[in-house]
């Protein structure tokens, strides 16, 4: 075991030379990011006393953060839960670790139970995080259940190369969609978990609606608001379609702009995050491509390729000469050669031939 430090917080995991879900109980420092944004997304929103599930704790690292980092009074009671013993036991020891006493702390309870019947056995949370390794498939039913009126479901896949196209089939048969690897495969990938979750809420009467997705590293990430009823339900199935020769996928806002503003002025004012430039990087671009209203973004390399467009400006005179047309024009977190913009391809393609 070492002892490490993530956020404000200390935590003992074992040491290992590679990440995987052999470990005896799984952390993964490369999620830190999706951590701290957790932290940041909860702190935004308009809503404290908040029953909240962690149903795959591991080292209690997320649970532990949110207990020492979130604003007093966002959390009523915050469950923490893990199937194994031994992570059980470790999430203590880093409760203890970070002078956190949770005998007979009614405002944290640890559980010792397979996530699912953790989640069935319960009478409903207002944040739930569904954060394994590997598909969230196993996890979505017992958790859309179990989601409250106005709740957030949180939503991690590592699995990108079935959802990013690389094994159409195994989408097909996890994500009930064929998805395109291309150069739009990662947002293509997001829209696809996106729809697939918000199937499974359908059957219990739950519109899903995201309100901050993003792809990072090897994972993609969505928060949904649960709204309860059967018409907001058919709104949501109105938006799902083809798109790109993919699909079908979720066509809808992949934002609540207001929440990326939100979120990104936390981020830069807040103690522990305003000295990570990569995290203030991420959000300030997800906050400017949230204002704008359109399926995909356009990569400029590849575009230049298949319009044998042999010199390109810089991406900054191509936003630019975009917006001077009466365009939005934005970089996009989903690469670093995209842009997103509401321009039709012919229009953009006159813009990179210099016409």
């Amino acid at each position: 075991m070492q002892i490490i430090n993530e956020g404000s917080i200390k935590l003992k995991v074992p040491k290992t030379g590679k990440i995987s879900k052999k470990m005896e109980v799984f952390y993964n420092p490369v999620m830190s990011l999706n951590r701290d944004i957790s932290v940041l997304l909860l702190d935004s929103l308009d809503k404290n006393n908040m029953q909240i599930a962690d149903p795959l704790a591991a080292s209690g690292v997320r649970s532990i953060r949110f207990l020492k980092e979130l604003n007093k009074g966002k959390i009523k009671k915050i469950w923490i839960n893990d199937y194994s013993k031994n992570a059980v036991r470790l999430i203590k020891q880093n409760l203890a670790l970070n002078k956190i006493n949770c005998k007979n702390n009614k405002k944290i309870k640890i559980n010792n139970e397979d996530a699912n019947l953790f989640l069935l056995n319960s009478s409903g949370f207002d944040y739930i995080d569904i954060d394994p390794f590997g598909t969230p498939n196993p996890f979505l039913d017992s958790a859309c259940k179990r989601i409250s009126r106005e709740g957030i479901l949180a939503v991690t896949a590592t699995d990108t190369s079935a959802l990013c196209g690389t094994f159409p089939k195994a989408c097909l048969r996890k994500y009930w969609a064929m998805p395109k690897r291309d150069a739009i495969m990662h947002e293509t990938g997001l829209r696809i978990l996106i729809r697939k979750i918000q199937l499974v809420g359908a059957q219990y009467d739950k519109a899903l609606v995201p309100i901050f997705s993003y792809t990072k590293e090897h994972y993609m990430r969505v928060f949904l608001v649960s709204e309860k009823g059967k018409n907001k339900v058919y709104e949501i199935l109105k938006q799902h379609g083809d798109f790109n020769n993919a699909g079908p996928i979720w066509t809808g806002n992949l934002w609540d702009k207001n929440l990326c503003n939100k979120i990104y002025k936390n981020a830069i004012s807040h103690e522990i995050f305003k000295n990570n430039k990569e995290l203030l990087e991420f959000l300030k671009t997800i906050k400017y491509e949230s204002k704008i209203d359109s399926i995909g973004f356009y990569d400029l390399h590849d575009i230049s390729d298949k319009y044998s467009i042999k010199k390109l400006c810089k991406k900054e005179e191509i936003k630019n000469k975009i917006k001077k047309l009466g365009h939005q024009a934005s970089d996009t977190h989903f690469k670093g050669e995209g842009i997103r913009s509401d321009i039709g391809i012919n229009k953009l393609v006159d813009v990179l031939k210099n016409k």
